[in-house]
């Protein structure tokens, strides 16, 4: 990762950042990261737990967070959230899309209807939801930023037995563009983050026989995200591969 990402931490002082998936993985510590960098950070997830977790970090280092515990596959709720946070924060200026869902690995034909819809209502429909409801929001921002986390597969290759979370990233990497399109004369701008594999719990159910120990930390990637999420960042949807700028062969 070039230096000058990895060092210069911007100043986010006085920015909202909505974060989802935030209870554990790469949501958590890059919410930590948002707020160590002086964001006031709008953590989501479902897990009550993981969020009081992390708002005790937070706030145990003087930053400010605040929970809003929500299924993201909630449509209802979701359509509430905009206008709850319009009045209480005037507007967006960060909106990390993190939550994901993994489905199930297994031949199309294998596939359950189910698991494909609620991978598809995780990875697609939750993060379309969120634009359109926040997209108000993030155009009041100075500089909005959305960023979207995304996966090697879908993204850039099929992989046999992969079709519900290939097929789901895919899509909701076009999502994100079509938004970047959108609001191109705008100060809105957009950022798609292939990690590559990390040690998560995603990753631990997808390769249960591999080691986790040779995985990097979630908390690797928090120098990417603090760029994309800064004002440096001018990307029109612009893939930011993790391995590429950490000099990690793929």
């Amino acid at each position: 990762m070039p230096e000058d990402i990895a060092k210069n931490k911007p100043d986010l002082t006085g920015a909202y950042a909505l974060v989802t998936g935030a209870s554990r993985g790469i949501g958590y510590d890059s919410a930590k990261a948002l707020a160590g960098a002086g964001a006031h950070v709008l953590a989501m997830a479902r897990t009550v737990g993981g969020l009081e977790e992390l708002d005790d970090e937070i706030k145990a280092v003087g930053g400010k967070c605040s929970l809003i515990p929500v299924d993201i596959t909630d449509g209802d709720a979701l359509q509430k959230l905009a206008p709850a946070l319009g009045e209480r924060f005037g507007r967006i200026d960060i909106l990390l899309a993190n939550a994901g869902a993994l489905g199930e690995l297994a031949p199309i034909g294998d596939t359950d209807d189910k698991v494909w819809h609620h991978t598809f209502d995780v990875n697609v429909h939750a993060n379309f939801r969120l634009l359109k409801s926040l997209d108000p929001l993030l155009r009041a921002s100075a500089a909005g930023r959305a960023i979207f986390i995304t996966s090697r597969v879908g993204g850039e290759l099929a992989r046999a037995y992969w079709s519900a979370y290939g097929a789901s990233k895919a899509a909701m990497e076009n999502l994100a563009a079509t938004y970047a399109e959108e609001t191109k004369s705008t100060s809105v701008r957009v950022a798609i983050i292939d990690p590559g594999p990390m040690r998560t719990k995603m990753r631990a159910a997808a390769m249960p026989g591999e080691n986790p120990e040779t995985l990097p930390l979630p908390s690797a990637l928090a120098p990417l995200v603090l760029y994309a999420a800064s004002e440096d960042y001018d990307g029109m949807a612009e893939r930011l591969i993790f391995r590429d700028w950490a000099g990690i062969p793929r």
